[in-house]
């Protein structure tokens, strides 16, 4: 018996969105599951595959795209398998542009043309998560789980 094992991969500059991924691995963790967190500058693309679930998260740079740390990781994601996979995208983002949390659409589309099992619809933070928001976070986090695998007692077998 294996526990269900995640893996968020983020880009944060200001905090932010360090702050929504952290949030969201609390929910991860009622929910029974494992979750290992990692700054995109120590992720690599293979580290998608050795998880059961992934997460991704970005902030959203100028007027919607993916930031710049970001760029390599998103080009070398093309050589995996992850037809099926669990998959989710969160971002911090700023209502004042035009394309609020492109980087969360940018990832989505990505892991959907990599066949990802697509969990839930991006979450986009609008900056600093409030007290509210990061109660979301939490859910998205148990929801994530919950969609992925149904409720988890302690223990999830796999195969």
């Amino acid at each position: 018996m294996k526990q269900a094992s995640c893996l968020i991969v983020y880009a944060s500059m200001s905090g932010n969105t360090e702050e929504i991924a952290n949030e969201i691995a609390k929910g991860i963790r009622e929910a029974g599951a494992t979750v290992e967190i990692k700054d995109i500058l120590q992720a690599e693309p293979v580290d998608l595959k050795q998880s059961d679930g992934i997460l991704l998260g970005a902030y959203t740079w100028d007027d919607g795209n993916l930031p710049d740390e970001f760029l390599d990781f998103y080009e070398a994601m093309d050589t995996l398998e992850l037809k099926g996979k669990p998959a989710a995208v969160f971002g911090s983002c700023d209502s004042y542009y035009e394309h609020r949390g492109g980087a969360v659409d940018i990832l989505t589309e990505k892991l959907t043309e990599l066949e990802a099992n697509i969990i839930l619809n991006g979450l986009k933070i609008d900056l600093a998560p409030t007290p509210e928001e990061k109660e979301q976070c939490v859910q998205y986090g148990k929801s994530f789980v919950n969609g992925a695998w149904g409720r988890l007692s302690c223990s999830l077998e796999l195969k």
